[in-house]
């Protein structure tokens, strides 16, 4: 794979991430599943769960959408405590995995295939819409995202989200001593873009938005930012996640966890 930096649009975006997550499902299923727990609730690497920072509140009977499901293992979460959840992935094979769980578990989660820019739900379906770490920096157009997600939200229903922290852009993907070292500018938006060598297809892309861009997307949605949580890194967590790692984690955020509901019209 070749990496470069340079514009890439909603549907390049959209068929390479479609296949490398397809390509990638069963590894990051096999690899971070246990962490994640077939019905648990992390918001990132550092572990923080739903339960300690309470980010979509009491979802009890409650309908709720999940972007970038996977597996589903968020979704159960909701499920196990009294919410209707639905669940949406790009990914046919992480959906597959979500299926395994759910006969595994006996908590069924009723998911699609479809893309964040165009839900296929009517408006004002959900109280709740939430995406659990990472799924949305794959998203290269982010207004029509966030009128995505006000469509199918009620009145003052709630979006929370989590993304890889914006300030992590700074730096090399890298969990040792040299991810510690900015080496590139947080206000350069061009996306990052990964080539395969053989076929010249783009097979990955990830996009790049600063605090203040999610807010003003947010807000330019009829969405107000009610909470910004930044998971602090557990003193004894020493699981290595990609870039994540404690050598980096006791020293700057990893993760960003967005809150915001929505205005009455």
């Amino acid at each position: 794979m070749t990496a470069e930096r340079r514009p890439a649009d909603e549907d390049e975006s959209r068929r390479a991430n479609r296949r490398d997550w397809d390509r990638y499902a069963d590894e990051y299923q096999a690899t971070h599943g246990a962490f994640l727990g077939d019905i648990g609730f992390v918001w990132g690497p550092e572990g923080t769960s739903e339960k300690e920072v309470g980010a979509l509140g009491d979802v009890h009977s409650l309908d709720v959408l999940e972007l970038g499901s996977g597996a589903g293992q968020c979704s159960r979460w909701v499920c196990s405590n009294g919410g209707r959840a639905v669940g949406l992935d790009l990914s046919h094979r992480q959906l597959q995995h979500s299926l395994r769980i759910d006969d595994a578990t006996g908590v069924k989660v009723p998911s699609v295939q479809a893309t964040a820019t165009a839900l296929p739900f009517a408006a004002e379906s959900f109280d709740i819409v939430f995406s659990s770490f990472g799924a949305l920096q794959f998203v290269a157009d982010g207004e029509r995202l966030l009128e995505e997600i006000s469509r199918v939200l009620r009145a003052e229903g709630r979006f929370a989200f989590s993304v890889t922290h914006p300030t992590r852009w700074m730096f090399p993907d890298d969990p040792g001593p040299e991810g510690l070292v900015a080496s590139q500018s947080y206000w350069d938006r061009t996306p990052y873009v990964e080539v395969d060598d053989v076929t010249g297809d783009v097979a990955y892309v990830e996009h790049h938005r600063t605090i203040g861009d999610w807010i003003d997307l947010l807000t330019g949605a009829g969405l107000a930012l009610t909470r910004f949580i930044e998971p602090q890194w557990p003193e004894d967590h020493e699981r290595v996640w990609g870039g994540w790692s404690r050598t980096r984690g006791l020293l700057t955020p990893g993760t960003a966890i967005f809150v915001a509901d929505r205005l009455r019209h």
